[in-house]
């Protein structure tokens, strides 16, 4: 089964693919983990990659096109990554979403950083995201009707979500 989790920064996306992961023991692949990493190779900061990425599609062509080929070559994998729904093959696509202020609360606790930070920081990143995935592959991330579940994470624990999404996975399966 091949399952993607999507979402924005700070909706959860990573803590339950990696829960999901456990729980069902299926292998899990991340594009925020790779995205990292390229900031990193390339000295900046994830504000400053995103503006570089603005100007240069093949990043997120790259990432989009390894994770669909990891997907694709699976028998059983959990994709998380914003976009990931729309380029895998995937047997049940997941969207978690929250608040931005529990989303900047959750971003301060991860990365030490101010609140006022953070909620800047969230404001240019969005953007940018929503900018590039537009220009790059036509997809507005605002528009949520390719998920088979979406969910407010504000409202569940990381232990509750994952058993949420474990509970709609067996009814769909049924």
């Amino acid at each position: 089964m091949i399952i993607t989790i999507g979402g924005l920064a700070g909706t959860g996306t990573s803590t339950a693919a990696k829960n999901l992961s456990q729980k069902l023991d299926i292998p899990f692949n991340s594009a925020g983990d790779v995205f990292r990493m390229l900031a990193v190779e390339h000295n900046m900061d994830l504000i400053q990659f995103n503006e570089f990425a603005e100007g240069n599609d093949e990043i997120d062509k790259a990432l989009d096109k390894k994770q669909a080929e990891i997907a694709a070559s699976a028998d059983d994998l959990i994709v998380e990554g914003r976009l990931s729904a729309h380029f895998c093959d995937a047997d049940y696509r997941i969207w978690l979403m929250a608040p931005d202020n529990i989303r900047a609360e959750r971003i301060c606790y991860r990365e030490d950083k101010d609140i006022d930070t953070v909620n800047r920081e969230i404001k240019e990143r969005t953007s940018s995201e929503r900018k590039r995935y537009m220009e790059i592959h036509n997809i507005d991330i605002d528009d949520l009707s390719i998920y088979d579940l979406i969910i407010n994470t504000e409202s569940f624990d990381e232990e509750a979500t994952v058993e949420l999404i474990i509970n709609c996975i067996n009814k769909k399966n049924k």
